[in-house]
C-alpha cells in the first residue's frame, strides 16, 4: 500500500509541483490550500506524513501542528521561507518532525519524508511490540524447569527492578536475545523504547554513526543530520548484541556513554546526553580477549556488573520436550493444525546434541511443521544429521544434504573460535560477508 502525504501549501504553483513529484516517486498525495480545510478533514482521512507550509492565509504552522499532532502521531515536516526559521525550529521544540528551507531540492524532501517514514514505522512497531510483549511475559517468555534455567528466571526477577548495566553470556542461539527482551519489558522502563542493535552486523566504516549518529557533511552521503541508536533508545534500554566483535575505538566511545551517559555525534560538536540503560551480550569468551587485548579491560568490568549466562541446550536437556511442545504449538498456529511427533521421533530430538542450540530446535520444529502432511512426524520427515543419514524419502536432493553438511560444519567452526566471525570465515576460506549471509540462511544467527 503506497504512503499518503497530506500536503498544504497556499502557492498554487507550488502545491501542483509537489504533489506531482510526490506523485511521481509513488506517493499519495492529499492537498489543501488552506489550514482550515485541512484540520477540517483530518479525522475523516488516513494519512502517513504532513508537509506543510509555515504561514498560510488563515493559519501558522504552531496552530496546524497542534491540531494534527493532538489527533493522530503522525510526522509534520515544516516548509519556511528564510525570514521563519526561528519559528519552525521553536515549531520542532514543540514536535515537529524537521523543517525544509525554501527553496529547497526534490531530493532533499525525498530523503526528509522517507526518514520521517521510517521513524514513525519503527514508533509503530515498537507500540506492536510492547503491546504483544506484554501478553507474552503474563506467562513465563523463557521456557524450562531445569535448575540452570530457574537461576536464569531469579537473576533476571531481580535484576528487572534496578538500572544496572547487565552482560548475558552463552553461545549462539541460546536465547539472549529473549534474556534481554524479558528484563526490559519487566523494567520500569517498559513504555519506552527497547532498541537492539547487531553489533557484527553494521558496517566497519559506519558503526559509530549507526550508535551516535552524525552530522550532515560527517561524510560523503551525509546529506542531513541523522540520530543515532542511543538517541533513539532514550528512557528506554539499548541491547548490544555481539559486542565482543566491535572495533577498540567504538569500545572506548561506548565505555563514556556507560561512565557518563555523554556521546558526540560522528562530525558533531556538541555533547550530547542519554539516559539509557545498557544491555550487552556476546558469545565470545571476553575474559581470554581482554588478555589478548581484543576487549577493553575497563569496558569489559563496567559491563560485567550483573553477568547472565545462557547454559547450552545440551546441558538442559530436560527442558526439550517443553521446547518442542512450545515449538509445535507456535508454528501449528496456536493448535489450529494438529501436529505430534512419534515417540521415535522424539527420541531423536531428545538425543541430539544442538549445536545451535534453542535456535536450531525451534527451526528444526518449524521445518517439520511445514513439511508434515498427515500431522504426524515421524524420523523420515526429521532432517538427516538428526535421524542419523537414514532417511529414505526418494526425492531427497544431493543440495538438502550437502547444505545440511554446510551448516553443521559452520557451526562448529564458529564454536571453535568463541564466536568470532573474522576467525571463522578465515578458517571457512570464505569472506565475512558470505559468511553472515549463510548464518542467516541456515538460521543460526544469535
Amino acid at each position: 500500500m503506497k504512503e499518503t502525504v497530506l500536503l498544504i501549501e497556499d502557492d498554487k504553483i507550488m502545491r501542483i509541483s509537489l504533489e506531482d513529484a510526490l506523485r511521481g516517486v509513488g506517493y499519495d498525495v492529499l492537498s489543501f490550500e488552506t489550514g482550515t480545510e485541512a484540520l477540517r478533514s483530518v479525522n475523516s482521512i488516513s494519512f502517513d506524513v504532513v508537509l506543510t507550509d509555515f504561514r498560510l492565509p488563515d493559519l501558522d504552522g504552531f496552530d496546524i501542528l497542534k491540531e494534527i499532532t493532538g489527533r493522530q502521531e503522525v510526522p509534520v515536516i515544516m516548509m519556511t521561507a528564510y525570514g521563519t526559521i526561528k519559528d519552525a525550529v521553536e515549531a520542532m521544540k514543540l514536535g515537529a518532525f524537521d523543517y525544509l528551507t525554501k527553496p529547497f531540492a526534490l531530493d532533499e524532501l525525498f530523503l526528509l519524508i522517507r526518514r520521517a517514514l521510517e521513524i514513525k514505522g519503527l514508533k509503530e512497531e515498537n507500540i506492536r511490540l510492547r503491546k504483544d510483549l506484554r501478553r507474552c511475559y503474563n506467562a513465563p517468555g523463557i521456557t524450562g524447569e531445569s535448575a540452570a534455567v530457574k537461576k536464569v528466571l531469579s537473576l533476571i526477577e531481580k535484576v528487572s527492578v534496578s538500572d544496572a548495566t547487565v552482560l548475558i553470556l552463552g553461545e549462539s542461539g541460546t536465547g539472549k536475545e529473549l534474556v534481554a527482551t524479558t528484563i526490559h519489558y519487566q523494567s520500569r522502563r517498559r513504555d519506552k523504547p527497547l532498541i537492539k542493535v547487531n553489533c557484527a552486523a553494521l558496517p566497519e566504516g559506519l558503526i559509530e554513526s549507526e550508535l551516535f549518529g552524525h552530522e550532515k557533511g560527517a561524510f560523503s552521503g551525509a546529506v542531513r543530520r541523522k540520530p543515532g541508536r542511543f538517541e533513539a533508545a532514550a528512557g528506554g534500554t539499548i541491547f548490544l548484541d555481539e559486542i565482543g566483535d566491535l572495533p577498540l575505538a567504538t569500545q572506548a566511545k561506548i565505555l563514556r556513554v556507560i561512565q557518563e551517559r555523554q556521546f558526540d555525534r560522528v562530525g558533531g560538536t556538541a555533547t550530547l546526553t542519554v539516559d539509557v540503560r545498557i544491555i550487552a551480550a556476546t558469545n565470545r569468551a571476553l575474559e581470554e580477549d581482554v588478555k589478548t587485548g581484543r576487549f577493553r579491560e575497563d569496558l569489559y568490568y563496567r559491563l560485567n556488573v550483573i553477568p547472565i549466562v545462557m547454559p547450552p541446550l545440551r546441558e538442559r536437556r530436560e527442558d526439550i520436550p517443553a521446547l518442542i511442545e512450545s515449538f509445535l504449538d507456535k508454528y501449528a498456529g496456536g493448535g489450529a493444525k494438529m501436529v505430534r511427533f512419534t515417540p521415535e521421533a522424539r527420541e531423536l530430538l531428545l538425543a541430539y546434541d544442538y549445536p545451535g542450540n534453542i535456535r536450531e530446535l525451534s527451526n528444526i520444529v518449524e521445518r517439520c511443521v511445514t513439511l508434515s502432511l498427515s500431522g504426524t512426524i515421524g524420523r523420515e520427515e526429521l532432517p538427516s544429521f538428526i535421524a542419523g543419514g537414514k532417511r529414505q524419502g526418494k526425492n531427497l536432493r544431493l543440495s538438502d544434504i550437502a547444505g545440511e553438511a554446510e551448516r553443521n560444519h559452520i557451526l562448529k567452526v564458529l564454536l571453535t573460535t568463541q564466536g568470532n566471525k573474522t576467525k571463522a570465515a578465515e578458517m571457512l576460506g570464505i569472506s565475512r560477508k558470505t559468511l553472515w549471509e549463510k548464518i542467516n540462511a541456515y538460521g543460526i544467527k544469535d
